[in-house]
């Protein structure tokens, strides 16, 4: 990720999303007196359903004039990766001067994941305000996006159809929080998962045809917080990950294996990059896709996506 030329924030909207996996007003407090600490200006926003944070953001970035209170320079999300997929939609088309930063409050948080690591959100977040903090200093980055042509939403952390798809649907009737109730739902989805027919297209090559357990593109390393799919990609390179599972693997196996990408060893496994990758189901019936932990129910039998390059002003750690 390379560094942009940008001052430390001033102004700060606070998106928090009552409805995410771990969202707590404490923490809510907590993020609006730290960045009030610092900043001149702090505004919270707790979102009402989906599609407010889009909304928020979009009102707050196209605020001018003198009776305006300011337009903030920094949204801060709290949430999971769908409250973060939501906030980039309203930020990139008109981001001007204003910057991303992520605290972790749902199921999987893998967008904080892969940009903070396991950092506590405390510090990572200080380090945003201040320029500093502790393990070295933050700085504006700018990640690659995908778009998904079908429906012409960014796509933030990563796509995914089949098992990782379904287990967000088998997530809702768990019992549980956080990344446990994500490994549940994707090993009970993956204990009885019967593999789609497919084809995954790489810049107009066909890279995998046949029965397809997932085909994640992105974007981010991880899915659900701790499953290391996309071991190779780099956010910043102007290329797009996919990792094929095919039919060869067993999909109960799947779970395991990506804990730790002990699935890049298996032949059934296809990995490639490009700048267009399209995911389709060959019987002609519905993809099981998701995006940034959000289950695409209004997809049909194909999803495209496109890459941006370096489309998204996120607060990162420098490089070294």
């Amino acid at each position: 990720m390379a560094d942009t030329a940008a001052p430390s924030p001033t102004r700060a909207l606070v998106l928090g999303n009552p409805a995410s996996g771990s969202h707590s007003p404490e923490l809510v407090d907590q993020v609006r007196q730290l960045c009030a600490s610092y900043l001149e200006q702090t505004q919270v926003h707790l979102t009402t359903g989906p599609g407010d944070a889009t909304l928020a953001v979009r009102r707050a970035l196209q605020r001018s004039g003198e009776a305006s209170p300011g337009t903030p320079d920094l949204v801060v999300v709290i949430g999971g990766d769908g409250t973060v997929r939501e906030a980039v939609q309203g930020l990139v088309p008109a981001a001007g001067n204003a910057t991303l930063a992520v605290v972790p409050g749902g199921t999987g948080n893998s967008g904080y994941k892969m940009l903070w690591g396991d950092r506590p959100w405390t510090e990572s977040l200080k380090a945003v305000l201040t320029d500093s903090g502790i393990g070295g200093s933050a700085r504006p980055r700018r990640l690659d996006l995908a778009r998904l042509a079908e429906t012409r939403n960014y796509v933030y952390l990563g796509a995914c159809s089949g098992v990782i798809a379904d287990a967000l649907i088998t997530a809702k009737d768990l019992p549980l929080k956080g990344r446990e109730r994500y490994a549940r739902a994707y090993a009970d989805t993956a204990a009885g998962y019967r593999p789609y027919p497919g084809r995954v297209t790489v810049d107009g090559r066909v890279v995998h045809e046949g029965p397809t357990v997932l085909a994640n593109v992105g974007g981010g390393r991880y899915r659900g917080g701790r499953f290391l799919v996309l071991p190779d990609s780099l956010l910043d390179d102007g290329l797009l990950d996919v990792c094929v599972i095919g039919g060869g693997v067993p999909a109960a196996e799947v779970p395991e294996l990506t804990l730790n990408a002990r699935h890049m060893g298996h032949p059934a496994t296809v990995y490639a990059r490009g700048r267009t990758i399209t995911v389709e189901r060959t019987d002609g019936r519905r993809l099981p896709l998701e995006h940034d932990g959000e289950y695409q129910h209004g997809i049909g039998a194909t999803a495209t996506f496109e890459v941006l390059p370096g489309a998204l002003p996120v607060w990162a750690p420098a490089a070294p």
